[in-house]
């Protein structure tokens, strides 16, 4: 399998942490490309016409994109415990909290390029700085159960954000959330995590 990869994206260490978890990821050959929302990557258009990373391209030429696809692709022919319940209320609650986390992460990866423009928008500025407000207010309530509950594809999703958070983002969300924070410190101590850190390179 090849994969369409950059070391400082959060949809790819999502990817990522889930190829580890499941004992694939050396199987993956990892193709490295720059994509941001200010540069398309063009040689990846053929392959992935959104022009995003992760893309994955299987042996026999199938193409799978995006996180949440491939993801759930490696779900199905990993080993291990699996992290997408197969059907009922635990499925829809795993596939809410991937829905948070990778909504988290694109509003993230979207405001950090705001950040970049030489006149950034006060009114979305202000828009992303409530919504990553609420969405840490939501997930400090939910932490208690991001913990007790079956390890899933929705704490790789919230647990893969909040790590891009720290990556990007100087401000300390801690000390206002610290169930959540104690819940992360355990998600980053997981091999797979630890495998797949951000590099801004």
């Amino acid at each position: 399998m090849q994969l369409y990869w950059s070391s400082r994206s959060p949809f790819v260490r999502k990817v990522m942490v889930v190829a580890h978890e499941h004992g694939l990821a050396e199987r993956i050959e990892k193709r490295p490309i720059v994509v941001s929302v200010m540069k398309t990557g063009r040689e990846l258009l053929p392959t992935n016409p959104l022009g995003k990373i992760p893309t994955l391209v299987l042996a026999d030429g199938t193409i799978l994109y995006d996180s949440s696809v491939i993801c759930e692709y490696l779900d199905e022919i990993g080993s291990g415990p699996k992290l997408f319940p197969a059907a009922g209320p635990a499925r829809f609650n795993a596939l809410r909290r991937q829905a948070l986390g990778t909504g988290l992460m694109d509003m993230l990866v979207t405001w950090r390029s705001e950040l970049t423009r030489e006149h950034p928008a006060p009114g979305a500025l202000e828009g992303y700085g409530w919504k990553l407000a609420a969405s840490l207010q939501a997930l400090e309530a939910e932490a208690d159960s991001l913990a007790a509950d079956p390890y899933g594809i929705g704490q790789v999703s919230i647990g893969a954000a909040l790590s891009y958070l720290d990556f990007r983002f100087p401000e300390d969300w801690r000390a206002a959330h610290p169930r959540l924070a104690a819940w992360h410190a355990g998600f980053s101590a997981r091999p797979a995590v630890q495998a797949t850190a951000h590099i801004d390179a």
